[in-house]
């Protein structure tokens, strides 16, 4: 997203949509408290919402023992080893901020071993799904970061747009294909 077009709503509308599909969905939640995000979700959708708090003491300065262990990449790497059965999303809320606090190179690590999940511990049988979607603020970051993430990406949603029309230019990549772009216009009402 950018500062004229905000993203998490889009991020909100795709979890709320895993989730009515009976997916568990694990919140990176970075850049907003876990009340505001859990704000609009009824609770059929928040039941199946699990949330990591980052956002109330990212550094563990407080002590408090609340904060996760590891910090942010840990809880990543956690995540990588989850046990739930079933199709998962991850919402990364938000790769900027996780960008502006960790190493690009462990981030992108931490985000291809979850992408990359082909069986489940200790089996040889192939994983259930899961979906890895991330809030990205691109003004924010250099070109370096955004192709690193992009590499990774099977698909990008760049919102912009200009005079009460916003467009969404998707890009999605499938194995041994080009890539396919679209866009979709559509008008902001007052």
């Amino acid at each position: 997203d950018s500062v004229e077009w905000e993203g998490r709503s889009l991020l909100k509308a795709l979890i709320k949509k895993s989730a009515l599909c009976g997916e568990r969905v694990h919140i990176l939640g970075c850049e907003v408290s876990e009340d505001e995000f859990r704000e609009g979700f009824d609770a059929s959708v928040n039941s199946r919402l699990i949330y990591h708090d980052v956002f109330r003491d990212p550094l563990n300065w407080s002590q408090s023992g609340e904060a996760l262990p590891g910090g942010p990449l840990g809880a990543l790497q956690a995540m990588c080893r989850r046990t739930d059965r079933g199709p998962v999303t991850i919402a990364l809320d938000s790769l900027s901020w996780l960008l502006l606090h960790l190493p690009c190179p462990a981030l992108c690590q931490a985000l291809c071993a979850l992408s990359q999940q082909h069986s489940r511990p200790g089996g040889s049988s192939p994983a259930e799904p899961m979906r890895v979607l991330g809030l990205l603020h691109e003004e924010l970051h250099g070109p370096g970061p955004l192709g690193a993430l992009s590499s990774l990406a099977q698909a990008e949603v760049i919102l912009s747009g200009t005079m009460g029309q916003a467009s969404a230019h998707i890009l999605s990549r499938r194995p041994r294909q080009h890539p396919a772009r679209q866009t979709q216009w559509f008008s902001i009402l007052p």
